[in-house]
């Protein structure tokens, strides 16, 4: 340790006194609808003390020498097309930097460009869509709080809600997180998530890791008809390539995990690259050599990502892309021995959960000519649940007893095959369109069974002898057909429109949709755009919600016990919505921008059970646990949200950045019992105010240290009265029906600091940072858990269930 600390001290001191340090920064400029380069486009450093520019070769590859390490901003320019200015740029000397940029062509001839080097220019790109947000692996890295996970910085956002601290679940406007779809390189994917469950987003601790992202795009509504099986809102993720002509490595020790990456051609000549990252739990090492953490329950998880990319000269180009994660954990609760006044999980189960996902993803891209591409892409995902629960029964002294019966056993495995296809051609300047379609076969094997016990089933023995109750049993595979067609169309310099049409059609019970898309936007200056987008979407339920077995069912309005296991759910419809979004964008200068948006999105289709009750699906999706109906559904529940957005940002400039986002909304829902009820999700208000702070130290300020502070208010979660006598049966919180969502808990809030140290030596970079989660150590509450006390069954088993408290989290960083 001492000789470790010896070395890092000298490396400090070694890096301070080099001199000037630069970098490299290189990447493709391609056309925005085809994605084929573009020769002769001017990329240019936009700096008060350096003058860089460079031109792109004949394939629109560029490479810009020399760059001081540091924040930098750049500018892309090609004749008959919009020029597009980056900024906040991070350049380190450990790694070359990769900015692939994509540049719109203009309506209008632009017959010369000037190269002016000289101050900050005046360009802003106002060409983003309607709801959608561009997210860099720098946000994801420079926002406290924010983990280096894409979906916990996805709630910074207007409309996002991310006021549950133990999961990531991107929470849009008030919909279910269940509502979002994954997507990465054209192909849907499982949820990317460790220790996920089924029915769900989102998770504790994300699989995808930033490392090998490039520039991605997240909707929030009224997204375009490439998209769909989604009401919420759609995460595209983008992955890069590797260095395409030096080998680089990435080496990370922290909280979260221990990650090494790896980068570099495979071949200098076709400019075949590799691109290859490994993550391990760093509380699971510590574990695995006897390093008390303060907990049994260690998470162990591990995650890898790939993309392996071969360009030919000839025949297109050919990818391999691939993630995956397992993970498992172990809640031994049967060792609590005293009964606690606050909770943070379960007291009356010992918990056994592993959980898989992995997608691999062969791309093809060929380019017919200058205007027409075409991307064929075969992939394979698989998600997989393997659970068990133990009851832990308890004496009056609350010890545990000996024996702890089996309640609970369940695996879970669905895989889908897909075949993407699309074909995409620019006819001018003007009109461009897309036309694809998606072939899903999806396979499933599910089974669960359970024993339900009430809190006065004290008598192991008694326990184990009750049969179990299945509650899904089957295999089976089935089809989900998508073709789309989208179409671009730009009247003049100041109008464009953007429409088509998404459909799909489940062959598991033949339903199918056909959901028309558009937008329009209107510049109504260099600076002030508005907007205005519809899109009808649909989704199909979560998988094995169609093959749950009811307890009861309804035939000719009566109630029958389901002695046949029907799978009374299996004809269940797409859930369907209308979203409409009007928007207003203003850019009040190159580095500040502000944007509004205000929606409406009207939901049906819904299922809810077919006896009168408050349960609908537009409540799942947001917690560790599984929805089983106990009766029969149909699709005759409604639901509607509506809000005003607010985003007032400043990028970073002048060693300083900070941006607010607020949302106010409403979201609410009818379910067979015709009453309206506040969602789950129902917080009303989101606010989030977020800056930071960076200055270049050193003898030539080749270093950097930065600041960050983020606070976040929001609506306190919703919550229920609850029937005591229904939850003591079920030994689970139960809601009285008619009273759901009545009542809530304390606003939300919570204050992160973020500090970090980044050093810049000839051929190393590092980066020190620290995460400090809470700092106030605020107690914001999650939910109700029901936690008897076994010395009186009869009085009040509900405790308040905390979300997490100060955490201090940090991570080291090398790039070489």
């Amino acid at each position: 340790m001492k000789k470790c600390l010896i070395f890092i001290l000298l490396f400090l001191l070694t890096s301070y006194f080099f001199g000037q340090i630069t970098q490299t920064v290189k990447g493709k400029i391609t056309d925005k609808v085809t994605g084929i380069g573009l020769p002769g486009a001017i990329v240019q450093l936009r700096s008060k003390t350096t003058q860089l520019n460079c031109v792109a070769d004949n394939n629109g590859n560029y490479k810009l020498l020399n760059v001081p390490v540091g924040r930098q901003s750049f500018i892309f320019i090609y004749t008959g097309y919009q020029s597009i200015p980056v900024n906040d740029i991070i350049v380190t000397s450990g790694k070359e930097v990769l900015l692939n940029m994509e540049l719109e062509e203009s309506i209008v001839s632009i017959d010369e460009i000037v190269v002016n080097a000289r101050k900050d220019t005046d360009i802003v790109n106002t060409m983003k869509q309607s709801s959608m947000k561009l997210f860099s692996i720098e946000e994801t890295e420079r926002y406290p709080g924010g983990r280096q996970d894409p979906a916990r910085m996805a709630s910074n956002f207007a409309g996002i809600q991310g006021t549950n601290d133990s999961r990531n679940d991107i929470v849009i406007r008030g919909n279910s997180p269940a509502g979002l779809l994954w997507r990465m390189e054209e192909i849907d994917i499982p949820n990317p998530n460790h220790f996920a469950v089924a029915g769900s987003a989102g998770g504790p601790q994300s699989i995808i890791n930033n490392k090998y992202l490039a520039n991605s795009e997240f909707y929030t509504g009224a997204f375009p008809s490439n998209y769909g099986n989604a009401i919420g809102g759609v995460f595209d993720l983008k992955l890069r390539n590797g260095n395409n002509e030096k080998h680089e490595r990435t080496f990370q020790f922290g909280f979260l995990g221990t990650e090494l990456a790896l980068e570099g051609p495979l071949s200098r000549k076709s400019g075949a690259t590799y691109l290859l990252t490994y993550r391990y739990s760093t509380l699971k090492l510590f574990s695995a050599v006897n390093f008390n953490i303060g907990t049994s329950a260690v998470p162990g998880y591990q995650d890898f990502g790939m993309r392996l990319n071969f360009p030919t000269k000839k025949a297109g180009v050919f990818s391999f892309n691939s993630i995956g994660g397992l993970s498992d954990i172990k809640i031994i609760l049967s060792k609590q021995t005293k009964r606690p006044t606050e909770l943070y999980g379960d007291l009356n189960k010992d918990q056994y959960f592993s959980s898989n996902m992995g997608v691999g993803i062969l791309n093809h891209t060929y380019a017919f000519n200058s205007r027409t591409i075409m991307k064929t892409s075969l992939a394979y995902g698989v998600q997989t649940l393997d659970v068990q629960h133990y009851l832990v029964l308890r004496n009056k002294d609350f010890l545990p007893k000996d024996t702890l019966p089996k309640i609970l056993n369940y695996d879970f495995y669905e895989g889908k095959s897909t075949l993407s296809w699309y074909l995409k051609s620019k006819r001018n300047a003007k009109t461009s369109y897309k036309i694809g379609f998606l072939l899903n076969r999806i396979d499933v094997k599910f089974y669960d069974d359970v024993k339900i016990n009430s809190v006065f089933d004290t008598i192991a023995a008694a326990i184990n002898n009750k049969p179990f109750k299945n509650r899904i049993n089957t295999t089976i595979n089935f089809y989900l057909i998508q073709p789309y067609l989208t179409l671009v169309h730009k009247f003049n310099e100041k109008l464009s429109f953007n429409g088509g049409i998404f459909s799909q059609f489940l062959t598991l019970n033949n339903r199918y949709n056909i959901e028309p898309r558009a937008s329009l936007r209107y510049q109504l200056s260099n600076k002030q755009v508005l907007s205005l987008a519809y899109g009808l979407h649909s989704q199909m339920q979560q998988t094995y919600l169609y093959f749950a077995v009811p307890d009861s069912i309804v035939r000719n309005n009566t109630l029958l016990p389901n002695v046949n296991r029907e799978l009374s759910n299996k004809n269940l419809d797409f859930t369907k919505s209308h979203h409409v979004v009007l928007g207003y964008d203003y850019y009040l200068s190159t580095y500040f921008k502000l944007k509004t948006e205000l929606y409406y999105q009207y939901l049906w289709d819904v299922p809810v059970y077919e006896v009168k009750s408050s349960v609908s699906m537009l409540n799942r999706g947001a917690t560790f646990n599984r929805f089983f109906p106990i009766y029969s559904m149909n699709n005759n529940g409604t639901g509607y949200n509506y809000g005003i957005e607010l985003t007032l940002e400043k990028l970073y400039h002048n060693h300083f950045f900070y941006m607010f986002s607020g949302s106010l909304f409403e979201s609410k829902y009818i379910g067979s019992n015709g009453l309206i009820a506040n969602t789950d999700f129902n917080g009303n208000y989101i606010f989030n105010v977020l800056g930071g702070l960076e200055y270049n130290v050193g003898k030539q300020k080749k270093n950097s240290i930065s600041f960050g502070l983020k606070a976040t208010y929001g609506g306190g979660r919703r919550y229920s009265p609850v029937n005591i006598a229904a939850s003591n049966a079920i030994m689970d919180v139960v809601a009285q029906d008619d009273k759901v969502n009545t009542l809530r808990f304390d606003p939300y809030n919570r204050i992160d600091f973020r500090l970090s140290y980044k050093i810049n030596g000839k051929k190393v970079s590092t980066e020190i940072a620290l995460d400090l989660v809470n700092i106030l150590n605020t107690k914001n509450v999650l939910a109700l858990s029901y936690a008897p006390d076994p010395a009186n069954l009869q009085a009040d088993p509900l405790i308040k269930n905390y979300q997490l408290g100060f955490l201090p989290l940090f991570y080291v960083k090398v790039d070489f």
